[in-house]
């Protein structure tokens, strides 16, 4: 027996190789190994190959994309170029679905294209990432779901899972930001498990994925040091399954390593592990060529594990089809009930407490008959004395006013301007007693009293009653309020002749004036603070 080998060059052309499966690179005389030459090219691409892919079902079936914007199918047996499918630019990626009879492909206009490779024709198209660097594609096994990778405006990596029978229609769920690194992401699903594992070029890190009900559930991700610069992974018939290894691939590192990365699901069980080992991929075309060419569909060849495991030889069998989870029952249309109607009891309302209170009171001799002599008190005849008796309390605020003087006789007055406080308000004028003396004349005399100033807003108790006494001056002078004239007058016993005598006299009584007024001014503060003071109280008993 021997394997198939296909390559790709810049030079356009594809070679075909055959590998015996003895074939060994180790020579004795390392001058003698032999050559191995392609046992046919296959020539159509008018520029460089970048992708090929063998068909998963039909054998010798080879599909590839090259830079002149074109997918070709080739049979390799013959060399015939079978089928070509034309793009309108850079194809970056493509895959076959499950039994090979379509082409997913995503190229660098931002367009998914969903192929009918025997009719040469797109039956799904729509827009896909928006990026403008390339993006990948792989076929969710037996599912009519594929996932793609790509670039965002902002060139975010991201993913996204498309229904391959309505592309047009938008990723489902949109597009999946991954992280911000540059290198272009490839994605590899397992179908076995279903798992989807998404690999960075320039990273060390490998992401995986459950997918379950068009939902992808973050399972883990691999991190490395090393940055790879391309990944393989190997088919399921070539894992350990005694080591529970799911996955393995291989990492090329710095064009000059490749390093094996195993999965493995951390079990203790030595038995076989059927429910994470079903049927695997066989390998073994399910058609020939001219089958699959004369329009033939078929599931590929599985086989089982289990007879790995157990050290036996494997037989190869058609692939059953995995049974589609049923969709959800619709609910069964409700029939309408019948609305039976509630008498609906309005609860009487609760008296408060406070009226059970009253009907309690009321309902005592005792509490009846004090409340009768409450009521005989209150209509008792107020007391003459009493009734007018006024309080204080009842009292509205009287402002005192400066006290005039009363009219004097008519003397020769002598103008003195002088300018008034703008604060003192005129007060009431006062009257004022006059005391004769046992004189041979008649004579004036001043008050002894100027004014008893109280509030009537303020209680007797609280504040003395305030008088302000004056001594008496000679009696041919008046006490006369500010901004009013003052008069001299001579003492009707004894004429005064000499003008010197006079001129002292005038001086005389104008400095017992002025010191009056200096006494009138202080007694006109104590009354603003009296009246200062009868606001505060007010102002405190409203408070309270």
């Amino acid at each position: 027996m021997s394997s198939v080998l296909a390559s790709s060059s810049d030079d356009g052309t594809i070679a075909i190789w055959r590998i015996a499966d003895d074939y060994t690179l180790h020579f004795e005389d390392p001058e003698e190994i032999k050559d191995i030459a392609p046992i046919r090219k296959l020539t159509g691409h008018s520029r460089k190959v970048g992708h090929i892919l063998f068909h998963p079902v039909a054998s010798n079936i080879l599909a590839s994309s090259s830079n002149d914007y074109t997918v070709k199918i080739w049979n390799i047996e013959t060399g015939e170029n079978l089928y070509t499918l034309p793009h309108k630019d850079l194809i970056t990626s493509f895959a076959f679905n499950y039994d090979g009879s379509l082409l997913a492909t995503v190229s660098r206009d931002k367009t998914i294209r969903i192929w009918d490779i025997r009719a040469e024709k797109v039956i799904q198209e729509g827009p896909g990432h928006t990026g403008a660097k390339a993006s990948k594609v792989t076929w969710l096994g037996d599912k009519d779901r594929i996932v793609t990778t790509g670039f965002s405006k902002l060139s975010d990596r991201q993913y996204a899972l498309w229904n391959t029978k309505d592309i047009a229609a938008g990723p489902i769920g949109g597009f999946v930001y991954l992280d911000g690194s540059s290198g272009s992401c490839f994605p590899y699903y397992d179908d076995d498990t279903n798992c989807l594992y998404l690999s960075g070029k320039g990273d060390g890190n490998v992401r995986y994925f459950e997918f379950e009900n068009d939902e992808f559930y973050p399972l883990s991700e691999y991190m490395s040091s090393d940055p790879q610069r391309g990944m393989a992974f190997l088919p399921k018939r070539a894992v350990n399954t005694h080591e529970h290894e799911v996955v393995r691939f291989f990492k090329s590192v710095n064009d000059s390593t490749i390093e094996p990365i195993s999965f493995i699901v951390p079990r203790r069980a030595e038995t076989f592990q059927d429910d994470i080992y079903p049927p695997a991929y066989a390998g073994e075309p399910a058609l020939t060529a001219e089958e699959w060419v004369s329009g033939k569909n078929s599931p590929p060849k599985v086989i089982s594990l289990e007879a790995v495991f157990n050290g036996q030889k494997p037989t190869s069998t058609i692939a059953v089809p995995k049974p589609t989870p049923a969709p959800a029952p619709a609910p069964a249309p409700s029939t309408p009930k019948k609305t039976v109607e509630k008498k609906v009891v309005t609860p009487e309302p609760e008296k408060p407490k406070s009226s059970k209170l009253d009907d309690v009171l009321g309902s005592s001799d005792e509490v009846n008959s004090l409340l009768d002599k409450a009521k005989n008190a209150e209509d008792a005849a107020i007391p003459k004395a009493l009734e007018k008796e006024e309080s204080s309390w009842d009292a509205e605020p009287v402002h005192t006013k400066r006290p005039s003087p009363p009219p004097s006789e008519p003397v020769k007055p002598v103008e003195k301007k002088e300018t008034p406080k703008p604060a003192a308000e005129p007060v009431k004028p006062v009257e004022k007693k006059e005391t004769p003396k046992p004189s041979a004349e008649p004579k004036k005399e001043l008050p002894s009293k100027v004014d008893e100033v109280k509030s009537k807003s303020v209680e007797e108790d609280d504040f003395e009653e305030i008088t302000v006494v004056k001594k008496e001056p000679s009696p041919s002078i008046t006490p006369v309020s500010k901004a009013t004239s003052f008069t001299s007058k001579s003492t009707s016993s004894s004429p005064v002749s000499s003008n010197g005598t006079d001129a002292a006299t005038i001086a005389s009584l104008t400095t017992k004036l002025e010191n009056l007024e200096s006494k009138f001014e202080k007694l006109l503060s104590v009354v603003e603070r009296l009246e200062g003071g009868q606001s505060k109280i007010l102002g405190l008993l409203n408070s309270k």
